[in-house]
């Protein structure tokens, strides 16, 4: 998912160097609410892996 954010956020930038203000806008967005939903999933494994009381994979 952090994947797709960066797509978005590049395409963003793209978008915004050509002049596409509409397009970047949009971009942005979609790559904000692709991140925070990344990091609501992270925080939830991290709680998830500790509440079962597993270490990390080294």
């Amino acid at each position: 998912m952090l994947y797709w954010a960066v797509i978005c956020l590049i395409i963003a930038i793209i978008a915004g160097i050509l002049g596409f203000g509409g397009v970047a806008g949009t971009a942005a967005g979609i790559a904000k609410v692709l991140f925070f939903i990344f990091l609501v999933l992270l925080v939830i494994s991290l709680i998830a892996n500790a509440v079962r009381g597993k270490g990390p994979k080294i």
